[in-house]
């Protein structure tokens, strides 16, 4: 059993900066919610590990937004982090699937994404009504593949060399092997299994980051100690717990943890927030839908929660709306 975690740490005396997580709950929970196919559950998946990643040291009140504008099948993929270490997202199309795998027998999540533009939103203190010009940075998408494209961003819009590697794994129920391994007996047809039989059975990630001080002689290091480590998806189908991640890519440099946190998908979203949805529609709107259906359903994109609005709550609604 998979328990969802997430470090903040630095390494090589504060010259590095690193970030890892499990995410294997949460991403499972996000994917359950919004019935996503195994790519775009990869997709969701690496973007909602990555958007909690960035997220990790954020302050109080602060709130970040990943999302990737694709001119692909799968639409917008979003993720919104909380320095809590809650996570929550979506994609616009979640049926969005590959046909085949990638010549790396991989999910092929770039066929979905396609281009488009990446944006990363931080901003401070909406939900208290502090409404400070947030920060918002945006690279075009070059790779499709999630991971490369966030490390482009920090490169491109923060100027911090990065290594990011995300990674989502499924599994046919009944089968203890990948989904790309079961896909490979398969014919490697992405079709062949319905939403119900697969689950989410590892995903998770790292970022490390040069800091300021980091010279060339650490960043030759660093990249011979990755370039000897496991992937990420690797390390967390074989248990690795997120210090046991970057204890793995850092090799023989020194780690310091300075925070722990579990994880969790979760949304704001409520029936109040609901109702006050409906309410900002004016008199107008909440009579139409009186007369029409007598009710009404709102669902939340990020989790994908519906809402009945009763009858009466829009009679109470209308009392009050202008």
């Amino acid at each position: 059993m998979f328990t969802d975690k997430l470090i903040h740490a630095t390494a090589a005396d504060n010259r590095l900066r690193c970030m890892a997580t499990v995410t294997t709950s949460l991403v499972g929970e996000a994917c359950r919610r919004h019935r996503t196919s195994p790519t775009a559950s990869a997709a969701l998946g690496r973007t909602l590990t990555g958007g909690l990643l960035l997220g990790s040291g954020l302050k109080d009140l602060e709130k970040l937004t990943v999302h990737f504008d694709c001119d692909g099948p799968i639409g917008d993929i979003i993720a919104q982090a909380e320095p809590s270490g809650n996570v929550r997202g979506y994609v616009s199309n979640p049926e969005a699937d590959a046909t085949l795998m990638n010549d790396r027998g991989k999910l092929d999540v770039r066929s979905i994404v396609g281009g488009g533009k990446l944006y990363v939103t931080r901003d401070a203190g909406f939900e208290i009504g502090l409404m400070k010009e947030p920060y918002r940075g945006m690279v075009p998408i070059i790779s499709g593949e999630i991971g490369e494209d966030i490390a482009f961003y920090l490169a491109r819009s923060e100027q911090v060399n990065s290594a990011v590697s995300l990674g989502v794994l499924m599994t046919v129920d009944g089968d203890d092997a990948t989904w790309e391994e079961t896909v490979g007996t398969h014919e490697s047809s992405t079709a062949e299994f319905s939403l119900d039989s697969l689950r989410v059975s590892a995903a998770g990630g790292y970022i490390v980051q040069m800091m300021p001080s980091a010279d060339n002689g650490l960043a030759a290091h660093l990249e011979r100690n990755i370039s000897r480590a496991p992937s990420a998806t690797d390390m967390v189908r074989e248990g690795f717990s997120p210090v046991e991640m970057l204890r793995t890519v850092l090799g023989d440099l020194d780690l310091l943890v300075l925070e722990e946190k579990e994880p969790r998908f979760y949304c704001q979203c409520s029936h109040e927030r609901a109702l006050l949805i409906i309410s900002a529609l004016g008199r107008e709107e909440i009579l139409d839908m009186l007369e029409k259906d007598h009710g009404a359903e709102l669902i939340c994109h990020f989790c994908n929660e519906a809402y009945q609005i009763t009858e009466d709550e829009l009679l109470g609604l209308v009392q009050t709306a202008t």
